[in-house]
């Protein structure tokens, strides 16, 4: 068996690439971030989307913006109404090859237009910034690894497929399809790019997700002159978050975080709705199964209460990422390719949930942490470390060239999801 430690020629070509375009990778991804899109600011996604279409086109491939389908949402009066967001980037290259990746990442990010603009630097060689993490460095370090690739010898023994989403943040409603579609068009393996975790380390076996909304409506009334006509919304919605927060611990790595309570107006005025938005992590499926029931349990139990009525919206739209035969393979190949550069990487599992989850629901093995290394994200402290830009750039073009040349045998890896 071929090292994987060990760097050939055309590994040291493609390193010495990326590290000429250090700056490339860096302007990118501040040109990008400075451009907020977060996953409900459709006008920011859609100022970005034509830009990544043309930097992507500086590869061998087609490049398109595939417009997303409308989804369901419930909005702020509990209303169930479609909501189309901005488009899916598609990229697609020599399907013909003998070895098919699968590719994918996001251009949305939890900030809404306002609550966090700028880029700062801090210490240690690092960058402040919305979305520099996640994953707009990520998507500019797939990008010049593709450059590096395809300016050496072996591009025609590799093709792919690439999907970059605008709701990934939000749960891949709008894409899901283009994952499933891309990854059942012949790919052997996956690379994501979200951000590795702040130790470098990278992400083993995922939880599934689910998003759930329960729309309470009760009876308003004067809450002084005939508060006994009314009922409240907000008083049921109560009870239920205890309820939901103390299924947690009720089951072996099943977790329930109530995000918001929508609802109310005036305090001399007995509210008549409430929405309750929460999640739920689960590590299997009949972990997922057993989740579900319960919170069907408790909006009967809401909805039983005099004068409470509702529906209920969601459910687990991402299954879980069990490791597997497969996955470790795959995760060995990608430890020893690290050899190469130095990098001791280690693999943990995690509750966090990413595209990778439906790339291995459509049965392809996937790498999900390919990206650049930073912390705190999903706040106004997410940062990147710059140095890890070439570092992860030169990972993913590494493992191109194995995949290409037969040092990881892609297909191989892929039979042992079967």
């Amino acid at each position: 068996m071929t090292d994987l430690a060990i760097k050939t020629s055309d590994d040291e070509a493609v390193c010495a690439r990326i590290a000429d375009a250090e700056n490339d990778i860096k302007q990118r991804m501040l040109d990008w971030s400075a451009i907020n899109t977060g996953s409900w600011n459709r006008e920011g996604l859609e100022r970005l989307a034509p830009k990544l279409a043309d930097a992507f086109s500086a590869l061998d491939a087609e490049v398109k913006l595939q417009p997303s389908l409308p989804f369901e949402k419930v909005d702020d009066k509990g209303k169930a109404v479609d909501f189309q967001t901005a488009p899916i980037l598609r990229v697609n290259s020599r399907p013909e090859a003998p070895v098919q990746i699968i590719m994918s990442g996001h251009y949305d990010t939890v900030f809404p237009p306002g609550t966090f603009t700028e880029i700062t630097e801090m210490d240690d060689g690092r960058l402040n910034g919305p979305g520099l993490a996640d994953m707009k460095g990520g998507l500019s370090v797939m990008l010049e690894a593709l450059k590096a690739f395809e300016a050496g010898p072996l591009k025609d023994k590799l093709g792919y497929q690439i999907v970059v989403s605008p709701d990934e943040e939000i749960g891949n409603f709008a894409s899901s399809g283009a994952l499933k579609e891309a990854a059942q068009s012949g790919a052997m393996v996956g690379m994501t790019y979200e951000p590795c975790m702040e130790t470098g380390a990278m992400s083993g076996g995922r939880k599934g997700s689910a998003v759930f909304d329960i729309v309470l409506h009760g009876r308003s009334a004067h809450a002084g002159r005939s508060k006994e006509d009314g009922r409240s919304a907000l008083e049921a919605a109560a009870h239920m978050v205890v309820d939901i927060e103390a299924l947690n611990n009720r089951r072996e790595g099943v977790s329930f975080n109530v995000g918001s309570i929508d609802g109310g107006n005036a305090v001399n005025i007995v509210p008549d709705l409430a929405i309750v938005r929460f999640g739920a992590r689960a590590p299997d499926a009949d972990a997922a199964q057993w989740a579900t029931w319960e919170v069907e349990r408790l909006f009967k139990e809401a909805t039983v209460r005099d004068g409470i009525t509702g529906h209920l919206h969601g459910g687990f739209y991402r299954p879980p990422k069990p490791r597997n035969e497969a996955q470790q393979a795959l995760f060995t190949a990608v430890a020893d390719t690290g050899r190469a550069l130095d990098l001791q990487l280690e693999f943990q599992d995690t509750g966090g949930v990413c595209e990778g989850n439906n790339i291995f629901a459509a049965g392809v093995p996937n790498v999900d942490t390919l990206g650049v290394m930073g912390g705190r994200i999903h706040s106004s402290e997410e940062y990147v470390v710059l140095s890890s830009l070439v570092e992860r750039a030169s990972l993913s073009a590494l493992l191109l060239n194995r995949f290409a040349d037969g040092r990881i045998d892609a297909n191989k890896i892929k039979a042992l999801m079967e």
